[in-house]
């Protein structure tokens, strides 16, 4: 089932179930009890399809990239967080401040959290998650290098826009055999299997709620593996996972936006 969130014709945001080509407005993420009668898609302006409390990254949680580049396997999640005005959904133009300098694309799968959790089991985890989106995170390489003495992953990945999520949430998906895949200008340039994760959703989460309680609503991004490269003002950026959708990016300068 594939849940959204977007703008209707009276300019109030809605979450509901996208069928086909129809937003069947819900009270609340994951309710059934129906808000209003159904709305052609088409009239339905997406916005990201979740407004998290905690927007949380991971790095390094990749074999391919892990093992090409170095890294020992982690045992706990090695996390950042994004700014809640990071977040940007599908269609929008994201601005790349002069500030910024290189910026780099990461194609994610991400997990919503849809129940409350505090040091969880395994199963108790993976009975938390409510589904599954896709995630670009947009990464200042100058940013997160600048200082040798303190990497800036906070402030590198946190530039508005910088978050983007959607089109949708999936409820129903077997993340194991979806691929990662990110198109820039309509070309290939990231392709990985969601199947080579060192630390999978399940226990993401449990080793998260180990250090701080996850609400509903909360979303991890699964991290990136081989393929993130820089990417320019001009450019069109899609994060494409199958058994999601796609979620597109237009880069601008400021002097664009």
């Amino acid at each position: 089932m594939k849940w959204g969130r977007g703008l209707v014709a009276d300019g109030a945001a809605m979450t509901g179930i996208i069928d086909g080509e129809a937003f069947h407005p819900r009270v609340a993420l994951g309710d059934d009890t129906p808000a209003g009668d159904p709305i052609p898609l088409a009239d339905v302006k997406l916005l990201p399809p979740i407004v998290p409390g905690k927007f949380i990254g991971l790095w390094n949680n990749f074999r391919a990239a892990a093992e090409k580049n170095g890294h020992t396997h982690p045992e706990h999640p090695l996390y950042f967080f994004k700014a809640d005005t990071s977040l940007s959904g599908h269609g929008e133009t994201v601005e790349l401040p002069v500030s910024a300098g290189r910026v780099v694309f990461e194609g994610e799968l991400g997990i919503v959290i849809g129940k409350t959790c505090k040091a969880a089991t395994v199963e108790e985890a993976e009975a938390a998650i409510f589904g599954y989106t896709c995630i670009n995170d947009f990464t200042s390489l100058d940013i997160l290098n600048a200082d040798p003495s303190f990497p800036q992953w906070n402030r590198s990945k946190s530039f508005d826009g910088f978050g983007v999520v959607g089109p949708v949430i999936e409820t129903d998906l077997n993340w194991q055999d979806e691929t990662v895949t990110v198109l820039v200008n309509g070309r290939e340039r990231q392709s990985y299997p969601a199947a080579d994760m060192i630390l999978p959703p399940a226990i993401i989460v449990s080793l998260l709620s180990q250090d701080m309680t996850l609400n509903v609503g909360d979303l991890i991004a699964c991290g990136t593996s081989l393929g993130a490269r820089p990417v320019k003002a001009g450019m069109e950026v899609d994060v494409v996972i199958d058994g999601i959708g796609r979620v597109s990016t237009t880069l601008a300068s400021p002097s664009e936006v």
